[in-house]
């Protein structure tokens, strides 16, 4: 699997407005209702809210990957946020959440869903990665960025 098979250049928010945790997943959901990747943003709001219960998916090292089933969709979909100032994600490192890969799947995709997470955690693995992401200016860089370091890890 790579990287630009679940994630489309145009589903690449550069710059969150969220200041929260609900804030952001908001963002993120209505950002998918908007492109008409789902039907409900709320529904699915509520379906990331319930997973953040069980706990954080704040991963550690500023990353966040949130996730859930979703009727209706037939095939993986993602979502790559970055947040300039950080966002507090109660993630396991207690560091703010710069960047949350947003993965969504279908109920009856296990196996994929769990490469997809694999794959998209051991991306930000790499320091010198994150810091090009957080620096650069552009969510066509921030494309670029992300299938140059898939390439590398493939």
């Amino acid at each position: 699997m790579k990287i630009s098979d679940i994630l489309k250049e145009d589903y690449i928010i550069d710059d969150l407005a969220a200041e929260s945790k609900q804030e952001a997943l908001t963002e993120v959901s209505l950002f998918l209702e908007r492109r008409g990747a789902i039907q409900d943003h709320s529904k699915l709001l509520q379906s990331l809210l319930e997973r953040e219960q069980l706990g954080s998916t704040g991963i550690g090292d500023h990353m966040a990957i949130p996730h859930a089933k979703v009727e209706g969709i037939e095939q993986i979909v993602t979502v790559f946020a970055r947040s300039r100032k950080g966002i507090e994600f109660q993630s396991l490192d207690r560091k703010p959440v710069h960047f949350i890969f947003l993965l969504l799947a279908p109920p009856a995709s296990t196996g994929l869903h769990l490469k997809a997470l694999a794959k998209i955690a051991r991306l930000f693995k790499n320091p010198s990665l994150r810091e090009n992401i957080l620096n650069t200016e552009d969510a066509g860089v921030i494309y670029s960025l992300l299938l140059e370091e898939d390439s590398k890890t493939s």
